[in-house]
């Protein structure tokens, strides 16, 4: 008999085989220490996705981590192919490749004559059930494979209790004999543990759109597939030692690991006779005497030194391509923007890739680069959002090649919604069921002390104990976090010199033009992989757009970069909270803190953006803030060396930059230590590594007399903050745009609101509370016109004539054979030019589109009613009704309930309008009234519900943000409140809040007790929720 230390797993998927694998990476580590493996095999099912998070977590767990991926062959089933050199692994990562690029996304296949090019390193496994030696051609494929792998060639069996399974075991050991094959044991693993069995029929379902009743023997026929002990697999192949021993004798050949890739950043095309840090000098000076004017001792001090840095460092070619991505952008006026901590560096700044002055503002640059750090710094750009940064990144690719350069992947996972919504359909539940259960779970916070999961269920109508119900909820827990299919990141980009399919597979992104890595920002980061963040920015498209607009009908020239510092228009309206849609500070929390902070200045508006993130919130740094800033509370220094770095901050630390700075000046740190400190208390904090720098703090201020409560306080400042906390630098770039989109708000609406409008998807807030907020600042919004309306919105005699792009159901290439199309004088003409379906004129007719044929809306349904296709030209013609439409013309309310359900929005009353004066009679306020009421006064409020936030640094708390015709208005829920009324306040699109109102430092809100669901005949655009 085999000994139990001979057997190593060759052959199990992880959740990364989306939904052919039940456990996560990490799990099948955990398991297999615990089983007492020395090493474990991953391959999971057309790629290595889940290889990295694997990688790491065998690292961790002192289990050596083998490469490997299921291939899938043309008309052959899958290959099982282990990495065993690095030769090895940039074979597989090609074939993968070249079986994804050129095919239907999910369709990836290879042919045999693309395996044997790509052999060379490979270990294959060729057994089971779905592999090539499971048919009538299994000699011949066997053939084939052994003259292609030769040695490095093994067909693995499995042994389940199942019936069939036994006699496929015996065929292919025979098989294998036969050919002189070694044959070895798996098996064959889907879970880590044997609970994970319903888990994965629930996915196999998910996967093949069945039902568990439906699904038959698709389904494995028992839990046998979850990863076994050595000794139970010794056992099960206690007459076969040699299929033991020869799992042990492959997984000795399978040496490589992804701590050996090979990447290498490529290197930047210069002129003949530069190096890349001449280069970058050259730039450097040249953009500095741009930036500065004078270049001062200062400034010529701080650019040497950052320099030196990127030379020691060998970063002059990774700084020239950023440099080269922000030229190619702005040579075609694409405005570009970088972010984060970049904006801490001089040289940044004077290669234009950085609008903020870190000289100036007195940023640290080695919260961006330090020698201590010993990886590459991290530079995002921000472009707009759409076909202009695609222009960016198809530079990007046409620069550094096809098989050069991929945009890094981002990996959608299952949260309760998707959960909910598709475990339930596996189980069998009905449409209604499962919309209705996925709505009540979807805030759900699962580990959440206020959640009472089964009170919530009855509240709902949902008895917790019917059938399947407790089976849901169990799977819809197992299912957070777990991998659901592998989506594109926003903008990230990794290139490198050479082939990156060498490194990593590529395969092809759902949009046209662009190949995507098969692994998330992260795991390239902990790999080494270079990235250059090409951001889509939505604010930035606004701005774009929203320029020429101001050009064009307002015969103004606004130039970002230069203007009016301090506006007293854009800051009284800061101050007075009224910033929807401007950018960073729209949000419901950033909303009642502007009236408390009162921004008059710039750097308020850095703080500002800054002060509403989980850091300050976390460590308490908020309320003490703007209580110094009211005069409330005296200004305090836990010890006189923090008064230069807090002092524009009123003692409180709110950055990063802060926190460095304060390490460096109470404890001797170096900055190198100081960014060491920040990243060991950062986002992955490991409890050990923290304790021991925490030590070594206490021990620097120590050594500076530092001890006792000051000492302990300054630790607690840094040690609560770190985690969350936002870098200054980071915070100023986006204070810039927000300035922007403020300034533009208050000085130009129109063309503010026009652009918002084009931009969306972006910001906070529906199209419909953008309108209605639009209309408040005088803006007039004329609705959707077929002979007036382009695809997008447009300025007309001053007002904004809303888009045909808002019209559900219509695609922009009828909007754009429309526009073509005119002068058009009826329905038929309309029909006949655009090239309309039955469905895209009825669209049209239903969003009043038709209007100016002096159609009501119904009777312009009533002629589309009568559209029908041309068999022989194929274009819609509409015949002219014989008699006019019998129906009578909408009332107003029906008018704005059409257009609601047309387009999302509308540019008539607000539906609360209608709704008023049965409100008032009621005594329930309107938004604006509440300015009225006294604090402590009871009130009731009522509107639509455009925004929903329970946010985790909240204790449970709900913020409601309610719309009616005359603004807006807050309401704050309890925990034990909401648990009470969760149902009704998580279905209702209109709500009417009755409570007390509260007012504080010019904040109001309403303190809820009761809730009333509103309904009208109307379908409101649902709100956003934050949870």
């Amino acid at each position: 008999m085999a000994s139990t230390t001979d057997y190593v797993e060759l052959r199990c998927r992880s959740a990364f085989s989306f939904l052919a694998g039940a456990s996560l990476p990490e799990d099948l580590i955990d398991q297999a220490a615990a089983l007492g493996y020395d090493a474990l095999a991953l391959a999971d099912r057309g790629g290595v996705y889940g290889a990295p998070r694997f990688f790491t977590a065998a690292r961790r767990a002192g289990i050596r981590p083998l490469v490997g991926a299921e291939v899938p062959v043309e008309g052959a089933g899958l290959l099982w192919l282990l990495v065993e050199d690095r030769d090895g692994y940039r074979n597989l990562c090609r074939l993968i490749t070249a079986g994804a690029l050129g095919r239907p996304k999910g369709e990836a296949r290879v042919g045999w004559e693309q395996v044997e090019a790509h052999a060379r390193g490979l270990h294959c496994l060729a057994g089971g059930s779905d592999g090539p030696l499971a048919g009538a051609d299994a000699a011949a494929n066997l053939g084939r494979l052994r003259a292609i792998f030769g040695e490095r060639l093994a067909v693995d069996v499995h042994r389940h209790h199942e019936r069939a399974g036994e006699r496929l075991a015996r065929r292919l050991a025979d098989l294998a004999g036969a050919h002189g094959v070694p044959v070895v044991a798996t098996n064959d693993v889907r879970h880590a543990r044997p609970a994970g069995r319903a888990l994965l029929d629930v996915l196999t379902c998910i996967r093949l759109g069945t039902t568990l009743d439906a699904a038959g023997r698709r389904l494995l026929q028992n839990a046998e597939r979850h990863l076994k002990s050595p000794a139970e697999m010794a056992a099960l192949f206690h007459d076969s030692p040699d299929a033991i021993r020869q799992s042990r004798r492959i997984a000795e050949r399978c040496a490589f690991t992804l701590a050996d890739l090979g990447y290498r950043f490529p290197e930047f095309p210069l002129p003949p006779g530069e190096t890349p840090m001449g280069h970058l000098r050259g730039l450097t000076c040249t953009g500095a005497r741009e930036r500065y004017r004078a270049i001062t001792p200062r400034i010529r001090r701080q650019l040497e030194h950052e320099l030196g840095m990127i030379e020691r460092l060998d970063l002059a070619g990774y700084f020239l391509i950023v440099w080269d991505i922000v030229r190619f952008a702005r040579e075609r006026g694409i405005l570009c923007q970088g972010r984060g901590s970049a904006a801490n560096s001089a040289v940044c700044y004077a290669l234009g890739i950085t609008a903020v002055d870190p000289i100036g503002m007195d940023l640290l640059f080695e919260r961006f680069l330090s020698e201590e750090r010993g990886e590459w710094p991290d530079i995002d750009l921000d472009l707009p959002s759409g076909d202009r940064r695609e222009e960016v990144i198809q530079y990007v690719y046409r620069r550094y090649g096809e098989r050069g350069a991929a945009m890094t992947a981002t990996v959608i996972t299952y949260r309760t919604r998707s959960a909910v919504r598709e475990a339930g359909k596996a189980l069998g539940l009905s449409l209604e069921q499962v919309d209705r259960l996925a709505k009540l779970l979807r805030a759900h916070g699962w580990s959440d002390e206020h959640d009472e999961l089964a009170a919530q269920l009855r509240n709902g109508g949902v008895d917790p104990e019917s059938p399947r119900i407790p089976l849901l909820v169990s799977l819809v827990r197992q299912m957070q976090g777990l991998p659901r299919h592998l989506g594109q990141h926003t903008g990230g980009m990794v290139i490198a010199a050479g082939r990156l399919d060498e490194v990593v597979p590529l395969e092809p992104a759902a949009m046209p033009g662009r190949n995507v890595v098969q692994w998330d920002k992260d795991d390239c980061a902990d790999l080494g992989l270079i990235k250059v963040d090409l951001l889509g920015l939505g604010m930035l498209a606004a701005l774009e757009e929203a320029i020429p607009l101001v050009r064009a009908h307002e015969g103004v020239e606004v130039d970002l970069a230069h203007l009016p510092p301090d506006d007293p228009q854009v800051y009284a309206m800061l101050r007075k909270a009224d910033t929807i849609g401007v950018f960073q500070v729209e949000s419901r929390a950033q909303m009642a803190t502007l009236p408390r902070m009162k921004p008059e200045r710039f750097y308020d508006l850095v703080v500002e953006v800054a002060i509403i993130r989980p850091g300050p919130i976390v460590g308490q740094m908020v309320h003490p803030y703007l209580a110094r800033r009211a005069g409330r509370e005296p200004v305090h220094y836990a010890h006189p060396a923090l008064e230069p770095i807090l002092r524009r901050t009123l003692g409180v630390p709110l950055f990063q930059e802060q926190l460095l700075r304060m390490a460096m000046a109470v404890a001797g740190f170096t900055a190198g230590e100081a960014e060491e400190l920040r990243r060991a208390m950062g986002f992955k904090r490991s409890e050990a590594r923290m304790q021991a720098i925490e030590a070594k703090l206490r021990a620097g201020m120590d050594a500076q007399g530092i001890s006792g409560r000051v000492q302990d306080e300054i630790v607690q400042q840094i040690t609560s903050f770190a985690l969350y906390g936002f870098p200054e630098s980071h915070s100023a770039s986006f204070a810039l745009i927000a300035y922007a989109s403020a300034y533009l708000k208050a000085h130009h609406p129109a063309a503010f609101f026009c652009a918002l409008l084009d931009a969306w998807p972006m910001g906070f807030y529906h199209p419909a509370t953008l309108v209605k907020d639009g209309q408040r600042h005088g803006v007039e919004f004329r609705p959707i016109d077929v002979t007036r309306s382009d695809w997008r919105c447009t300025i007309e005699d001053g007002a904004v004539r809303l888009g045909m792009r808002y019209v559900l159901g219509l695609g922009e290439e009828a909007a754009r054979r429309l526009v073509a199309g005119r002068p058009l004088a009826s329905v038929a003409e309309a029909a006949q030019r655009g090239s309309l379906r039955k469905d895209e004129v009825e669209a049209l007719a239903h969003a009043g589109a038709f209007a100016a044929f002096g159609l009501t809306r119904r009777e312009a349904l009533w002629q589309a009613a009568a559209a029908e296709r041309d068999p022989a030209s194929l274009l819609a013609r509409v015949r002219p009704p014989a008699a006019a439409a019998p129906l009578p013309p909408m009332t107003p309310f029906e008018e704005t309930a059409a257009d609601y359900a047309a387009t999302h929005l509308t540019p008539g009353p607000h539906v609360m309008a209608y709704l008023r004066d049965g409100l008032r009679a009621a005594g329930v306020r309107a938004a604006r009234e509440l300015d009225a009421v006294p604090h402590g006064a009871p009130v009731r409020v009522a509107g639509h519900v455009i925004v929903r936030q329970r946010p985790g640094t909240a204790k449970g708390f709900c913020f409601l943000t309610l719309e009616d015709e005359t603004g807006t208005a807050n309401a704050v829920v309890t925990p034990p409140r909401y648990e009470r009324w969760r149902v009704v306040l998580n279905t209702s699109p209109l709500l009417e809040v009755e409570g007390r109102l509260e007012r504080v430092d010019g904040v109001t809100h309403v303190r809820a007790a009761s809730f009333r669901r509103l309904e009208v005949p109307a379908e409101m655009p649902e709100g956003h929720d934050y949870w």
